[in-house]
């Protein structure tokens, strides 16, 4: 049975850091694609970073670019998401998202093309 398992969030001050983890079981991050959702109250889910399977394409949405960093450890199958100056705009539940089947490059920010999806965990960014 696969599990995403999202870690990390909480509470934090606009201009703040967090990183939030990923930590999978009954799935192999290695050659997948994979990412980082987010769904605030009352808006859709929007896509803020992926990677391809390989790791050769990444995927950033504007309004993250250059304050966000999406890695992967395959080593230890686990995916992160580094989030530096937060922005109250960042409040919203964040949610890990990965490939069913191995090989995807393109079209990151679809989220109806990934499989699995985690639990959530909740980023709240307010002074």
């Amino acid at each position: 049975q696969v599990q995403l398992v999202e870690s990390g969030g909480g509470l934090v001050q606009p201009g703040g850091s967090l990183r939030l983890s990923c930590a999978t079981s009954g799935y192999t991050l290695d050659n997948h694609a994979v990412g980082w959702f987010r769904q605030a109250p009352g808006k859709e889910r929007e896509a803020v970073s992926c990677i391809s399977s390989t790791g050769s394409s990444l995927y950033y949405a504007d309004s993250v670019k250059g304050r966000f960093t999406i890695s992967r450890d395959n080593g230890k199958n686990q995916l992160y998401l580094q989030m530096n100056s937060l922005k109250p705009e960042d409040t919203a539940t964040y949610y890990c998202a990965g490939d069913r089947f191995p090989g995807r490059e393109e079209h990151l920010w679809e989220g109806l093309l990934y499989e699995y999806w985690g639990q959530g965990t909740q980023v709240t960014v307010s002074s």
